[in-house]
């Protein structure tokens, strides 16, 4: 790939009481410092109160570079609009979204940019490997990694690059993000699916770089788990409501099980069969449960389970709830799970493995 000139690049940190990680995050951004010192780095602070902004003053100091701004809206979406309106330079035709609460390996910014220059592509994604500590984030992460889990979502745990519908945002070419408005203020979660499909109707292209990837940690509980799925389906039904989508079948599916399972309890008296679709998945739940207890070959595989149920069921309450009472306001917005970037750059091998670079 040929090298993307510093300059061009302009990036952008959304961060919100972010002081155990904000340096961390800063200081790996920075490497190598001799090309990374002509990028420019926002950090666009919604007003955290956990000493975060006396640390960012610090960074200043270190890393001139460094610019600090305001994000009265508190939302990461609303973050990324006011650092393109406010700090892009003429020279700047690439942004870079980075995450505070993330450490980044060497030349992730300029892997990134560089990726990106090389496609006939508006947005660059990354894959996303879901990871963790304990027994429960563990097969969590099995879970999530996989189709029953993920919905066949190329972004996650995949190991083929290509044009996809939507990925887990990396960078933008500015013109493109420019040229459809950027994201939705109005958006805590699903921002970045709502802003692909703007950008497929505009002739835009995104592409997912296999060869970068970015290792998240799950949610540390159940409930915690439940209460980002319940998000997350709040934000596709705000998406499909906005544009008039027609959903698709792996995306109808919890909100159909939840309805199927609200509707067989009060029939149950009458006709006992009106639970089958509450049998079948209790089933379905306990397979996964003995399937990544034998995959995993561990006591905590399962864990799964319950994670599969949380994920499919708060989901599509979520969705449902948006749809028959959700209004324009921007949703709750929980904290987003812990963060590492790593890049796994290089050589692709027969059969789809990437080889760390």
């Amino acid at each position: 790939m040929t090298p993307a000139d510093p300059v061009r690049i302009l990036v952008a940190v959304p961060a919100l009481n972010e002081a155990a990680h904000i340096e961390a995050c800063i200081a790996s951004l920075m490497a190598p410092e001799a090309e990374m010192a002509r990028v420019r780095i926002v950090v666009v602070d919604g007003g955290s109160t956990d000493g975060t902004q006396a640390r960012l003053r610090a960074l200043r100091d270190r890393f001139p570079n460094l610019t600090v701004i305001d994000n009265p809206l508190r939302l990461q979406s609303a973050a990324l609009n006011r650092v393109v309106a406010t700090c892009a330079a003429p020279a700047n035709d690439i942004l870079v979204r980075c995450d505070a609460h993330s450490v980044y390996p060497r030349r992730y910014v300029l892997d990134v940019a560089e990726s990106l220059l090389a496609r006939d592509a508006a947005v660059l994604a990354t894959c996303m490997d879901a990871g963790g500590t304990s027994g429960f984030q563990r097969a969590a992460a099995w879970l999530a990694d996989a189709r029953i889990g993920s919905g066949g979502a190329a972004h996650r745990g995949g190991r083929i690059s290509g044009y996809v519908d939507h990925g887990h945002h990396a960078g933008f070419r500015l013109d493109w993000f420019r040229r459809v408005g950027g994201y939705d203020a109005s958006f805590s979660h699903n921002e970045d699916a709502e802003l692909d499909h703007r950008i497929a109707l505009a002739g835009g292209r995104i592409w997912l770089d296999a060869g970068i990837r970015v290792a998240y940690s799950v949610r540390p509980t159940l409930a915690a788990l439940a209460r980002q799925y319940w998000t997350y389906g709040r934000g596709r039904a705000r998406t499909v409501r906005k544009h008039r989508l027609r959903p698709r079948l792996r995306q109808m599916l919890p909100p159909l099980l939840v309805a199927a399972l609200l509707l067989g309890l009060p029939l149950a008296p009458a006709t006992p069969l009106a639970l089958l679709p509450a049998a079948a998945y209790a089933a379905a739940v306990a397979m996964v449960s003995l399937i990544a207890l034998m995959r995993m070959r561990r006591f905590c595989g399962l864990w799964a389970g319950p994670a599969m149920a949380a994920m499919h069921l708060a989901w599509g309450v979520g969705f449902l709830v948006e749809t028959g009472f959700g209004h324009p306001g921007a949703l709750p917005d929980y904290p987003d799970a812990t963060v590492t970037a790593s890049r796994r750059q290089a050589a692709r091998r027969p059969g789809g493995r990437t080889v760390s670079g």
